[in-house]
């Protein structure tokens, strides 16, 4: 079996401050593939996710209103995925409706470099075919990838989008307008 490898790594949860056993997923793969602090990117999250439950109309943001918008339960797509879009990070679908599997959790079917692949019901940060979580998601190497989110093209990324955009422009204009 070619599957991922597996690294324990919560994230900086636990030197974050926080206890116990939580549905922190999301967080734990953006703080892993960002090298970003856990408090800022889970008080982010938080206040994302409270504005969707305050201000939508949609059906996800009734159920933040019910349960609530806290990243320890578990943060809706509607959510994380404008947080990372926001950062330059780019998704790539693996999957499409009426599609099988096509892509793994397995070293041998994700490109090399830092990732946040989503699967079922979870978000891990994949670096150079290893999954770094707080457990091994692989499932012996069959677990269904549905895409995954690449960072920035240069790998400039940053808990600051204007920053993360003053680099890239930086870096155009260096290499002459190609990276």
């Amino acid at each position: 079996m070619n599957h991922t490898g597996f690294v324990y790594n919560d994230g900086g949860r636990l030197a974050a401050g926080f206890r116990g056993a939580a549905g922190d997923c999301v967080t734990r793969a953006i703080t892993i593939a960002t090298g970003g602090d856990y408090r800022a990117v889970y008080d982010e999250l938080f206040a994302r996710g409270r504005d969707l439950a305050e201000t939508g109309r949609s059906r996800a943001a009734r159920r933040l209103k019910s349960r609530g918008a806290t990243p320890r339960n578990g943060t809706l797509r509607k959510v994380y995925e404008p947080y990372l879009i926001d950062r330059g990070w780019v998704w790539t679908p693996t999957m499409h409706i009426g599609q099988g599997c096509t892509v793994h959790l397995r070293r041998d079917e994700l490109p090399a470099g830092t990732l946040i692949a989503r699967v079922s019901r979870h978000l891990v940060a994949i670096v150079d075919g290893t999954a770094y979580d707080t457990h091994d998601p692989a499932r012996g190497g069959s677990r269904c990838v549905y895409g995954y989110y690449q960072p920035p093209p240069g790998g400039i990324f940053s808990d600051n989008p204007n920053a993360a955009i003053a680099a890239l422009a930086t870096e155009l204009a260096a290499t002459g307008g190609s990276i």
